[in-house]
């Protein structure tokens, strides 16, 4: 008897084993890696086989095993390394497998993956006109055959063919009719040609520092920090050249979508087999692309961090475009996992090498590189040798001190009349913030701030303000603590304000807007990048999408409003998300042979992030603030686990969040050799979420396996109630 061990995909926690189902004599051709239809209880559900082996006595089950109802694609889904890295993310992140395997998966769960297949007409026998002198119709298609070998039936109306010509000419034996698989590719019209240049002196080191662990198929990660415009991308397409010689294949890996369509052209500039992969692109393109990669036609793939989970085998270099970014983290379902450390995961599977690449890094990353974990690789120079841009910063409350209450300061709006005159382009980031309010004076910048830690406070819903680490609460000032001014203000500018100020100010300009109500479909973002980089338009405005790796020769202007926006957040990253923000928006500028300048707007003007940021010095910002985060405890000195306990009764979702500090700080802080904290009980930034209480529990950890363990140990992973993020974004 034939046995299969089958992951079957339902969403519940709790279910966390594989099941043993038979496998009929009609499908005995199951492997590991096939997905089948099979009963779960009362339903059907699709599943994942595992494992196949053969028994001799059925007695050997407790109960009568049921059998597998059928197979659901034509071929094994999984590949052998698909498999391992599944069962890796659901035991790093205590997710249940067939969450993990979803991953992999393109379409929606049970739905067979197909792809299309389209008719052709092909001609089968040679033909004498002659006998074809009263039949015009049928000559003209049989001599098109002739000169062509086929047409697909799509065609047909658009070269005058009749489809009822065709059908006598199929009965008459001229002509046969063939189905044939056609797999699309959505980029296929993005074509560029390829530039001649010389790699500089920086650029050469870096590609040869790589190059040995490529040809030696030996696990290396590097951190590129290369300042905006030194010649990253150049680097990558150099390093796969080297991959793809050697036989081996490429995932090259951007934090978002507005990014892809650029670094495809680039790439396309000089490969033919690339894909891209993203989530704008319909079920049956992503599909489609599989096939089109697990058949080998594809060496390279392109895309967000969901393109690290295509069927792609012999892996040899992955790229870690922007690594800091923190689009890489899946943060909304489970597993909420991070692209970067999973490229990272994944790199070591396939003995590949991984290059993270950022003007600038993690202080995770950057640290790493520091200690030896990963190999330092530095360009501090522009490829053209042009100079970084000039960064000024505008006081914003020297602005409102002379009465200008505009969102654009008067530094701001005078480059932008120079630049326009000029002839050349601007690009504007407003640093817009999430849902939640922070309090601040606008007279002097202070923040209302934790008495205690010092992060800012929260406002909340109840109009309170509360401190996300220490839960202190307090009531918002009315009065500012420092300068007595009464100037308190809930800060908040939106994309409409802006657009409304550039208009007033500059009537004539042609002006886009770039933010997710302007990019809708797969290309929304390439349309409008397109149009500004083909002088459109003067002006790009828009959120942090616009200050990212774009490469657009006529902007000689940026402007950064609400820099500070950022340090209000209660948020241990928020330097690092401040500066990142500003010196990423500030490369836009100058990457041509005119000089860029930058106005960076702000109300706390000498926050180190502010300062640093304006200064693009990423060493001492990261000097400033890495003894901060190892004073506090922080990444990269631990990692953290975010636990959400969450339930309709307020008091049960606080007493069970407290139930489990006290058993943490008891089993673990106590008894652990390595530094253990646990922070909490506090209500989450959005403490009420449709009816549901929602409490935080943090954990910082030296030894994240003391943690998991302590998890599994509660059956924590495996409750409806309690949601685990390993490495979250956020602290609240």
């Amino acid at each position: 008897m034939i046995i299969a061990e089958v992951c079957v995909n339902v969403t519940a926690n709790s279910v966390r084993k594989n099941f043993t189902y038979r496998v009929p004599e009609r499908l005995k051709f199951l492997s590991a890696g096939w997905r089948v239809i099979v009963s779960f209880g009362a339903k059907k559900f699709d599943g994942f086989v595992m494992k196949i082996y053969e028994v001799d006595d059925a007695r050997k089950f407790e109960f009568e095993l049921k059998e597998i109802i059928d197979a659901i694609d034509e071929e094994p889904w999984f590949t052998p390394e698909m498999m391992s890295a599944a069962r890796w993310l659901s035991e790093f992140y205590l997710c249940p497998l067939s969450a993990a395997m979803a991953l992999f998966m393109p379409g929606r769960r049970g739905k067979k993956i197909s792809v299309r297949f389209k008719k052709f007409y092909k001609l089968t026998k040679t033909f004498d006109a002659k006998n074809f002198s009263n039949k015009p119709a049928q000559l003209k298609i049989l001599k098109f055959l002739e000169e062509h070998g086929e047409i697909r039936a799509a065609d047909l109306k658009s070269k005058n063919f009749s489809s009822a010509t065709i059908k006598i000419l199929i009965e008459a034996g001229f002509v046969e009719v063939e189905q044939r698989r056609v797999l699309r590719d959505s980029y296929s019209l993005i074509k560029s040609v390829p530039k001649t240049f010389e790699l500089t002196a920086e650029q050469s080191a870096a590609v040869a520092a790589v190059e040995k662990f490529l040809a030696a198929r030996r696990f290396q990660g590097f951190l590129l920090h290369g300042v905006t415009g030194s010649g990253k991308t150049q680097v990558y397409i150099e390093l796969t050249k080297i991959i793809r010689q050697l036989g081996r294949r490429a995932i090259i890996l951007v934090p978002e979508i507005a990014l892809t369509s650029q670094i495809v052209t680039n790439f396309k500039a000089h490969f033919a087999d690339v894909a891209v992969i993203h989530s704008r692109l319909s079920v049956e393109e992503r599909s489609e692309t599989f096939h089109r990669i697990r058949n080998g036609e594809v060496g390279i793939v392109i895309g967000a961090r969901s393109a690290l989970f295509t069927p792609i085998e012999n892996v040899g270099l992955i790229v870690v475009d922007e690594e800091q970014d923190n689009s890489y983290k899946q943060d909304k379902n489970s597993p909420r996992y991070h692209g970067r450390i999973v490229a990272e995961e994944f790199a070591k599977f396939h003995e590949a090498a991984i290059v993270f690449g950022s003007a600038t890094p993690s202080l995770e990353n950057f640290y790493r590189a520091k200690q030896g974990e990963l190999i330092l690789l530095k360009m501090s120079r522009r490829v053209l040798n042009n100079p970084l841009p000039e960064v000024k910063c505008a006081d914003m409350r020297g602005e409102l001190y002379a009465g200008n209450n505009s969102v654009l300061s008067r530094a701001l709006v005078e480059l932008l009349k120079k630049t326009l005159a000029e002839k050349n382009q601007a690009i504007l980031l407003l640093n817009r913030r999430g849902w939640s309010t922070v309090v601040m004076c606008r007279s002097c910048g202070e923040v209302a701030k934790c008495p205690d830690c010092g992060l800012p406070m929260t406002y909340h819903a109840d109009g309170k303000l509360l401190c996300h680490r220490c839960e202190i609460v307090s009531e918002p000032p009315t009065v500012c603590p420092v300068c007595g001014s009464r100037r308190i203000k809930f800060l908040g500018t939106g994309t409409e304000k802006l657009e409304a100020a550039l208009k007033k100010f500059f009537p004539d300009a042609k002006i886009l807007r770039m933010d997710r109500d302007s990019t809708g479909g797969k290309f929304g973002h390439k349309k409008i990048l397109d149009a500004f980089a083909a002088h459109e338009a003067d002006i790009l405005f828009g959120t942090q999408m616009v200050a990212k790796g774009h490469d657009i020769s006529g902007v000689t202007a940026v402007g950064v409003l609400s820099a500070d926006a950022a340090l209000s957040f209660s948020n241990f990253r928020a330097a690092e998300n401040c500066f990142t923000l500003i010196t990423q928006a500030a490369g836009r500028a100058g990457r041509a042979d005119l000089p860029g300048k930058v106005i960076v707007q702000a109300y706390d003007v000498n926050a180190a992030a502010i300062r640093f940021g304006c200064a693009q010095d990423y060493e001492k910002f990261f000097a400033n603030e890495i003894s901060q985060r190892e004073e506090n405890f922080f990444p990269p000195f631990c990692r953290l686990v975010k636990l959400i306990f969450m339930n309709a009764n307020e008091t049960k979702a606080k007493d069970f969040a407290k139930k489990i500090h006290t058993a943490f700080s008891e089993e673990v802080v106590k008894n652990s050799s390595a530094r253990q904290e646990i922070f909490g009980v506090i209500p989450a930034a959005i403490s009420n979420l449709r009816g549901i209480y929602r409490f935080v529990l943090l954990i910082g950890s030296a030894d994240l396996s003391a943690v998991r363990n302590f998890l599994r140990a509660h059956e924590l992973h495996k409750r409806e109630d309690v949601l685990i993020d390993i490495d979250p974004l956020t602290t609240d």
